[in-house]
């Protein structure tokens, strides 16, 4: 291992990521060398704007957005983070709980309007009630991680640091959408969708996939330098799935295999171009096709 290729490596600690982190699970021809970034998300700005990592988790909408712009990454296909997101949308009970067809001309809080789970949130909005996403007022405090993004003017960006919760706690929202974030253990905060883990399991019989949060990117540099490196860490980040997921069937967070991610690719373009988050129209087979000519029947 110590003549491998050298790929500087961003993948956040799950069950799937774990052997591969502490080096259980190797492969010869490449020596993955994590760096740590705590929250993931702060890697993913740096990774579009400077390719500051070889191999990188990102969040699916930086990902197509940083294709759409003409970023130097590749797109490969492996989803290492998936989640429902229905239960993200909560609103404070000591202010009033608006009904979510009641959000239109309401403020709704959301760290960036580029977020994933903020995306996400509004499809099902629009699609379990028909809300028009433009007449909602976003209200966020992160700028997007492609610089070249502008928030569309239903956006806005208030002066100051408050953080989404705490601009709900205070009434300066009516709801807001949090991730990981999510309040626990505090009977002020309620989900608004009802029946939300309901929803979710019918959304899934009906797509069948759980909505992606995060894929992995290689950066255009270590591809052209290194492609059999990132063939072979390709490889390893889905022998690390089969080991720790096995042939789980159902919901999951992962998913690989350019014919298995066709369909939810192109589910969530045709989402990011409804919420004004992509300057074009694309296709999964665009976005995927620098992948393609790496892998190869590999990437199946």
């Amino acid at each position: 291992m110590s003549g491998a290729p050298v790929l500087k490596t961003v993948l956040a600690g799950y069950p799937h990521t774990a052997a591969l982190r502490s080096g259980a699970l190797t492969d010869p021809r490449v020596r993955l060398a994590f760096e740590d970034v705590a929250p993931v998300h702060k890697a993913f700005a740096p990774m579009v704007r400077t390719q500051a990592f070889d191999l990188c988790e990102l969040a699916i909408v930086t990902a197509l957005q940083a294709i759409a712009y003409g970023k130097p990454v590749v797109l490969l296909p492996a989803v290492v983070a998936s989640r429902f997101q229905r239960g993200c949308l909560i609103g404070s009970r000591p202010n009033g709980l608006p009904a979510p067809q009641e959000l239109a001309g309401r403020r709704v809080g959301v760290r960036a309007y580029t977020q994933t789970t903020g995306m996400w949130v509004r499809a099902h909005l629009a699609e379990d009630f028909g809300v028009d996403l433009r007449q909602v007022q976003w209200v966020t405090h992160d700028p997007a991680h492609v610089a070249e993004y502008d928030n569309p003017s239903y956006v806005l960006t208030p002066n100051g640091d408050k953080k989404t919760l705490d601009m709900l706690r205070d009434g300066e929202v009516e709801a807001c959408i949090l991730g990981n974030d999510l309040p626990k253990g505090d009977d002020d905060y309620v989900p608004l969708i009802p029946d939300a883990a309901a929803r979710d399991q019918a959304w899934y019989a009906q797509h069948g996939f759980m909505p992606i949060n995060h894929m992995v990117v290689a950066g255009r540099d270590a591809v052209e330098r290194q492609p059999d490196a990132v063939r072979a860490a390709y490889a390893l980040l889905r022998q690390a799935d089969a080991q720790a997921n096995g042939s789980r069937e159902g919901p999951r967070q992962t998913l690989f295999g350019f014919e298995r991610l066709l369909g939810p690719v192109q589910f969530t373009i045709d989402a990011c171009l409804q919420q004004d988050l992509l300057p074009r129209q694309m296709t999964a087979e665009e976005v995927f096709a620098p992948a393609r000519a790496l892998l190869g029947t590999d990437g199946y």
